[in-house]
């Protein structure tokens, strides 16, 4: 199934799960720009990039097979699985952007508008009773599969 096939399904934890992979390179890119601040800015550029890093590990299945995680990290990524776990923790990673505003207004809320959009694509998602439908581009059904 080629991207064009897989966004024409309507399914909108597909779309959640592309919009994940561009949060992935924003978070990565404002994460390293905002650390350069010297403020307390350079906390939540510090989250940001993390959070980049476990969106990687949610969206991208194959990568718990071929990184050497612990178990501990595994259980963890594994509770991500539904569309409402992924909306609740793209949302709580939003929330933290969002309040980096109290310090300073930065690009930041870029990261902060993009989680929560994502975050809104898995809500939907799981209120239109959508099962979770990874893309076979980022590693497919399958590969989660194997991994659960």
């Amino acid at each position: 199934m080629t991207i064009a096939e897989e966004f024409a399904t309507r399914n909108f934890s597909i779309y959640g799960q592309w919009t994940g992979v561009v949060c992935i390179l924003l978070c990565f890119a404002l994460g390293i720009a905002n650390l350069f601040h010297v403020s307390l800015l350079i906390i939540f550029s510090a989250l940001c990039l993390v959070s980049s890093f476990l969106i990687i590990f949610i969206e991208i299945p194959l990568l718990l097979r071929i990184c050497p995680t612990s178990s501990t990290f595994d259980t963890f990524m594994r509770r991500f699985t539904t569309n409402y776990m992924r909306a609740a923790i793209y949302m709580g990673m939003a929330i933290v952007q969002w309040l980096s505003i109290i310090i300073d207004a930065s690009s930041l809320i870029a990261a902060a508008v993009l989680l929560t959009i994502a975050a809104g694509f898995y809500a939907l998602a799981g209120l239109k009773g959508q099962g979770f439908v990874g893309s076979k581009t980022l590693g497919g059904q399958g590969v989660a599969q194997m991994i659960l």
